[in-house]
Formats: structure tokens, C-alpha cells, sequence
């Protein structure tokens, strides 16, 4: 019984290695890319006001249904009227607000009010149907859900900028000397991000950024101002646990340089990224800077 089982935990080793392989990034030099997913569910900031006289306005089942997603349909009120045709792609998104409503780092809702608002993307729809003054649309790509009110938008292609080489990130990499800014908020109001996770910083295109840019990402110790909470003078002591000679301040030492992303969307004043690297968990509040 002992060496059925040990065999069948083999096969299965064996098996996950295959597929882990298979589906594992090729070193062989190509151009990788974000998927699909990561570039068209990654939202947006702008302080510019995304025009919003198309809407969804309901869909089929609206008795019960409440939320719609991919293979629904929905209605949309523009039709034969204002030119919308079958086969017309648009995209859905809406302005996003925080739940919560509770700040993470001194500076949050100030950084966020100038950045402007948060729209998340909410998927994508295709016209099957046009009527005079209104129009049904299949939803064909979704990120969450869509629902009544939901902004739409004719879909326009998002970049999607190859990666770098992660093996070339520097752990220690020395001041870049380019514009600095901070991780102001996540995607959803999230407060704590990793590998593969979409983060919102104060710089954009009036500080040139660029769709394809790098930021690395990094901290200071000693900062009680922003991060997650900390001890006071947590960087050179610990109560139990020991004592520097010295008093050191975040000016005093190294700063820890903890992963990099690449820009996806760019507005005036904010830049979306997609976090490719990181080798520690990545706050809000953390800083930023272009590479």
C-alpha cells in the first residue's frame, strides 16, 4: 500500500513538474509580454472627466439580475440614432471608491485627490443587436462584474510593453536620480501588493513618463509616516532584542530596494503599474522611482 501510494505521489510530482515547466517563462531570449488580462483589467487614474453619455442601462433577467458578466447580455442606450452598429466593441468601466474610506499612510487622500479619480475596468462588450434609440451587447471579456450606470466607452487596444529580464534586478541598485513619487494606492483600495499585482503612483505623463517605463521600488527605514505601522526607532533597537550604538534615522542607512514594475496606463498625473518583481511584501506608501 506504502509503495502505491509512494508511487502515485511520484506520478504526481512528476507530473506537476512537467506542467510547472511547460508553463514556465522561456529563457530563450523571446519578448514577454502581460497577458491580456493584467493590461485590460488594470483601471486607471485621471483628474481629466472620462465622458460618460453612453451607459449600460439594464440587460436580460433584470427581475432578479443585478450583475452582469461574460456571456450576458446587457443594453446600452445609444442605437441606430447615434450611429452604433453590430459588431461595435466597447469598453465598460466606472469610477471606483474606496469602501473603507480609512487611510493608510499620512499622505493617501491628498496624493490620491490630486492624482483625480479611480475607474476600474470592468470588461468589454460587442453589439449583436440595434434598435433605434437603444442597442444590445454581448459582454465578451470580463474583469468583475458589469451593472447598471457602468461608463462605456469605444474599446481602444491597450500596449502591452515586453518585460525586461528579471535576473537584471538589483537588489542594492544605487539612487537612479530620476523623478520619485510613492505608491499611492492598488487596485481595488488594496494596501499590500506582490509579484503580478497592479499599484497607482503620483508621476505620469507631465513628469514624461511612458507606456514600457520601469519603476523601482523601494524603502527607508525609520519612516514612521508612511508603510505599514512601526515601532518608534524600530531601525536601532528592539526592546528584548538588542541595540545599536548609534542612533541611526532613515538618512543613515541603506534604503531597501523591494521590486519593480512596468507602466501599463498613463495619465497627467499618474501612471498604472504592473509589479513584475518583488522580494518583499510592497505597502502603500512605499516610493517609486523611473529607472
Amino acid at each position: 500500500m506504502r509503495a502505491n501510494l509512494a508511487a502515485l505521489g511520484l506520478s504526481i510530482f512528476l507530473s506537476a513538474a512537467v506542467c510547472s515547466a511547460q508553463n514556465a517563462p522561456s529563457n530563450s531570449g523571446g519578448i514577454v509580454q502581460p497577458g491580456y488580462s493584467p493590461v485590460n483589467c488594470s483601471g486607471f487614474i485621471t483628474d481629466q472627466k472620462v465622458p460618460d453619455e453612453i451607459r449600460v442601462v439594464s440587460g436580460e433577467q433584470p427581475g432578479y439580475k443585478v450583475t452582469f458578466a461574460r456571456g450576458d447580455y446587457v443594453y446600452l442606450n445609444r442605437g441606430q440614432d447615434k450611429g452604433v452598429r453590430v459588431g461595435d466593441r466597447f469598453a465598460v468601466m466606472r469610477p471606483d471608491r474606496d469602501p473603507l474610506n480609512v487611510p493608510w499612510f499620512k499622505w493617501q487622500e491628498k496624493l490620491l485627490k490630486a492624482m483625480g479619480t479611480i475607474y476600474l475596468d470592468a470588461g468589454q462588450v460587442r453589439v449583436v443587436s440595434v434598435q433605434p434609440k437603444v442597442s444590445v451587447a454581448e459582454v465578451i471579456f470580463s474583469c468583475g462584474y458589469m451593472q447598471r450606470g457602468d461608463i462605456v466607452r469605444p474599446y481602444v487596444e491597450r500596449p502591452a510593453p515586453p518585460f525586461k529580464d528579471a535576473a537584471t534586478f538589483d537588489h542594492f541598485a544605487p539612487v537612479s536620480g530620476k523623478p520619485v513619487a510613492m505608491v499611492v494606492a492598488g487596485i481595488d483600495y488594496s494596501q499590500l501588493y506582490g509579484t503580478g499585482t497592479t499599484i497607482y503612483v503620483n508621476l505620469g505623463a507631465a513628469q514624461n513618463v511612458k507606456v514600457g517605463d520601469y519603476f523601482r521600488v523601494f524603502r527607508y527605514q525609520g519612516s514612521l509616516a508612511e508603510t505599514a505601522p512601526q515601532t518608534k526607532d524600530y531601525q536601532y533597537k528592539m526592546y528584548g532584542f538588542g541595540a545599536s550604538p548609534t542612533v541611526y534615522t532613515w538618512k543613515d542607512l541603506p534604503r531597501e530596494v523591494l521590486g519593480e514594475g512596468i507602466v501599463l496606463n498613463v495619465s497627467r498625473n499618474s501612471s498604472t503599474v504592473l509589479l513584475t518583481f518583488s522580494s518583499a511584501d510592497i505597502c502603500a506608501g512605499d516610493y517609486v522611482e523611473l529607472e
